[in-house]
């Protein structure tokens, strides 16, 4: 399946993550910062990015900014996974470069078809 890497400066949420999609036959790393996830993306080239919005050091939204500036790294899909729920949130993520939103706590099988949707070969 798929290499994913989840960067959140919340240990329970990262356990959580990995231990569900884990089950569904992903390989999942982790990173407690934003700096750490822009190391293990750069080293590591995942298939998909889940991306916390609200991180003390770098917060998600520069950090994917980062990301979709790099050359290497751009073409990674990231999905924002954040509690920021209020309007405009969403549009802030996507105008940060996140291909996709999804609100905490989280809908699992709803995570999974997004998941899904953004490995999906391009349809022909």
């Amino acid at each position: 399946m798929a290499k994913i890497l989840y960067i959140d400066d919340t240990e329970n949420n990262r356990i959580l993550v990995a231990r569900r999609l884990g089950k569904s036959g992903h390989n999942v790393l982790t990173a407690e910062s934003a700096r750490q996830g822009l190391a293990l993306a750069s080293s590591e080239k995942p298939d998909i990015i889940l991306m916390d919005m609200g991180m003390p050091d770098m917060d998600g939204w520069a950090a994917t900014r980062q990301l979709k500036n790099d050359p290497a790294l751009r073409h990674i899909p990231v999905i924002a996974l954040t509690a920021h729920a209020m309007q405009g949130d969403r549009e802030k993520s996507l105008q940060a470069g996140c291909d996709d939103y999804e609100t905490k706590p989280f809908d699992f099988p709803r995570l999974i078809e997004k998941i899904e949707a953004r490995l999906a070969p391009p349809p022909t």
